[in-house]
C-alpha cells in the first residue's frame, strides 16, 4: 500500500473553455484538451469556489509500476468520494473536495494506506 501525505493548502480546479494558456502564472498544473484548458491553482483565502485538498504519494514508484493510482482511487470510488487527479512523473496528486476530506482519509486508511497530515 501507499504512504500518502495530505498536501498543505487547498486548491481550485478551473475550466477555461477558450484558453490555451492562463493569463497569469499562479497555477500548479495545466491540462490542455480539445474542450479547453483545465487549471489547478492554490486557493486564496478569499476565493469562494469549491476547494480541493490533495493526497500525494511517495515519489519513486516510477511510470512502469501498474496499479498505483488504481489502489488509491478505487477505495475513494467505493466510498463515493469524487476525485480529480493530476499525475506527475514521480507520483499522483489526488484531489478530493475539502468537505469530503474526512471520508477520503477514512476510506484510504481502511484500504491499508498510510495517510499522514503535516
Amino acid at each position: 500500500m501507499q504512504r500518502l501525505h495530505i498536501v498543505p493548502g487547498q486548491f481550485l480546479v478551473e475550466h477555461l473553455p477558450h484558453s490555451t494558456f492562463p493569463e497569469d502564472d499562479e497555477w500548479v498544473a495545466l491540462i490542455r484538451a480539445p474542450e479547453g484548458l483545465t487549471v489547478v491553482r492554490e486557493a486564496s483565502p478569499f476565493t469562494e469556489a469549491e476547494r480541493w485538498v490533495g493526497f500525494y504519494g511517495e515519489p519513486g514508484d516510477g511510470l512502469d509500476v501498474p496499479g498505483v493510482l488504481a489502489s488509491i482511487v478505487q477505495p475513494l470510488a467505493d466510498a463515493e468520494v469524487p476525485v480529480f487527479v493530476v499525475s506527475t512523473y514521480h507520483a499522483d496528486l489526488v484531489l478530493v473536495s475539502e468537505h469530503r476530506l474526512k471520508d477520503a482519509t477514512e476510506a484510504l486508511r481502511a484500504a491499508g494506506h498510510r495517510v499522514e497530515t503535516q
